[in-house]
């Protein structure tokens, strides 16, 4: 009885607690999701159950032995989810709120009709001759992350985004070439930057640096990366660490809005 008489007793703020935790644990899936860590995060959650219940039962064996592995083992988590851990801290640390004109316009549910400011179809005409002439790219979309600890690692720039201006930074013999340019709000915030570089993942062979930067970059931050390769020429979308298939260039710009806005 006393059990219910305390659910009785659920106020607002018991609620937007259970809220917080629920939004908690989901970006935390979100971090882990298609890694190695999400069986572990699992094999915790059912542990952490475990220990519930038998603490629930009195079963005083058990429950030390879970309490015992619980707190020593925070340690070896730290370890083990230490690249989440950096990711989840640095998306905290780096959100870019001053870039929004409305903080309630992030939220999807009290989204009305967004679109991107920056000349995505400057950018796609731009890949696409770069594609024809086999001009090696990368391309950085800054989103909700702030990418200013990338930019400082190359040359600071403030230039509208036009298609004469992505394909002269990107002229084999411009000084400008090597390395990635940020784009943000439809400006080249920097060009030369140096990204991390993924070489964890197994990539085709075909796939040289550009891939594995854009794979790099778009696993540690929210920001979009597009690459065209020197080799082939082949165009490539990346988001969240990984390829995004689209089968024109009409698709890829329609994405690209959609991700951007």
């Amino acid at each position: 009885m006393d059990i219910f008489k305390d659910l009785l007793k659920f106020t607002v703020v018991d609620i937007i607690d259970v809220i917080l935790v629920a939004l908690l644990l989901y970006y935390i899936y979100r971090l882990i999701k298609g890694t190695v860590a999400i069986n572990i995060f699992i094999g915790i959650i059912i542990i952490y159950g475990a220990w519930m219940l038998t603490d629930f039962l009195n079963m005083e064996l058990l429950t030390s032995i879970f309490g015992g592995f619980m707190k020593v083992g925070i340690i070896a988590l730290i370890v083990v989810f230490q690249p989440e851990i950096r990711k989840f801290l640095l998306m905290v640390g780096s959100t870019n709120f001053g870039g929004r004109k409305k903080f309630f316009q992030q939220i999807n549910f009290l989204k009305t009709e967004q679109t991107s400011e920056t000349d995505v179809d400057a950018i796609i005409s731009a890949c696409s001759k770069m594609s024809v002439s086999r001009t090696g790219a990368l391309i950085v979309f800054e989103r909700n992350n702030n990418l200013d600890f990338l930019s400082s690692s190359g040359d600071e720039m403030n230039i509208k985004v036009t298609q004469p201006i992505i394909e002269s930074i990107f002229f084999k013999n411009s000084p400008l070439h090597d390395g990635a340019i940020i784009v943000s709000n439809n400006v080249v915030k920097a060009t030369r930057v140096i990204l991390p570089v993924n070489n964890e993942k197994h990539i085709p062979q075909r796939f040289g640096l550009r891939h594995r930067a854009a794979i790099g970059v778009t696993e540690k931050t929210d920001a979009l990366a597009l690459v065209v390769s020197e080799e082939t020429g082949h165009i490539s979308y990346f988001k969240d660490g990984e390829f995004v298939v689209f089968e024109d260039s009409n698709e890829l710009n329609s994405m690209i809005k959609t991700d951007l806005a």
